[in-house]
């Protein structure tokens, strides 16, 4: 396990709804969520922003908050060019970027960048010993590859390397019975790191709703298919609508005290920092669940 320097605190907020913002605008709700008391901000990459050039953004429009990747996928730039981003940003702001890295998914891979998929495993195993071993830096600067990064990882071999090689590990779009695993195959000291999306409204139809809009681009990549049937869940609940029953395993939904009671299944099952998902139609939508949550999640 990798020794990092960054701390991210117990509760943080992922979202990608940043991208649908101009760029002042982004900076200040990355200040808002500071002054909230969230700890990290979890930002991802897909077809939008470069996630280290709007990390340095926010990073320089906050005093304290942590950036972190949810996740920077390791297909669009060689492993060198991750390792000085990385060293980059810590000469910068020290200890507030934290590195999340994955393998993302075949459609975003081998269809949108035209790169090969076959072995998205052995692909990560290369490249992190690439980044610690074979890359070039000749700047101002930690000379030595700085410890905090975090793998996306649901499956056990991804789970296993997550805990070997980096600090630990950021699963996405799974439960606490996944984070409970996953502190199993882990071990006791790395960092546990789970995004929990959630629903503000204590009316089942209309949270359900909100969800099914949101879940169904996972449920159709294979990797968390997969996870989601290691969890228990059949055919039936991921075809058609899905199911109540997925529904509510992956989506917290209801009032502030229940949306907090989610995020406390996954401490008590091992996690060391969960980051909260708030799921909403528009920017100042999620925002205002930022302002909701802060006083049940962070006192």
């Amino acid at each position: 396990m990798d020794e990092r320097t960054v701390d991210p605190g117990r509760v943080g907020l992922w979202t990608g709804m940043l991208d649908m913002l101009p760029a002042a605008e982004a900076r200040e709700a990355a200040r808002e969520a500071e002054s909230l008391g969230y700890s990290t901000l979890w930002i991802p990459e897909a077809v939008g922003r470069d996630p280290f050039v709007f990390a340095a953004l926010l990073l320089d429009a906050t005093e304290t908050l942590v950036l972190a990747t949810g996740i920077a996928n390791i297909y669009a730039r060689d492993a060198m060019t991750t390792a000085n981003a990385l060293r980059t940003l810590e000469e910068a702001h020290p200890g507030r970027f934290l590195l999340g890295l994955g393998v993302s998914h075949e459609n975003l891979v081998s269809w949108v960048r035209k790169h090969d998929y076959s072995k998205p495993f052995s692909y990560m195993q290369e490249y992190l010993w690439f980044m610690k071993n074979k890359g070039i830096w000749m700047a101002v600067g930690p000379k030595e590859l700085p410890g905090n990064m975090v793998l996306a990882a649901l499956g056990p071999k991804m789970l296993e390397l997550a805990a070997t090689e980096t600090a630990g590990a950021h699963p996405y779009f799974t439960t606490p019975e996944h984070t409970a695993e996953a502190r199993r195959i882990m071990g006791p000291d790395a960092l546990l790191a789970p995004e929990q999306m959630c629903v503000l409204s204590t009316d089942a139809a209309e949270a359900r709703a909100v969800a099914r809009r949101t879940m169904p681009i996972y449920v159709e990549r294979p990797s968390y298919a997969d996870n989601l049937r290691r969890l228990g869940f059949t055919d039936d609940d991921l075809g058609g609508e899905l199911s109540d029953r997925l529904v509510d395993a992956i989506v917290a939904w209801g009032d502030t005290d229940a949306i907090a009671a989610r995020v406390q299944e996954h401490f008590d099952a091992g996690a060391d920092h969960v980051c909260v998902q708030v799921l909403a139609g528009s920017p100042a939508e999620m925002r205002d669940g930022w302002r909701q949550l802060a006083p049940a999640l962070i006192g």
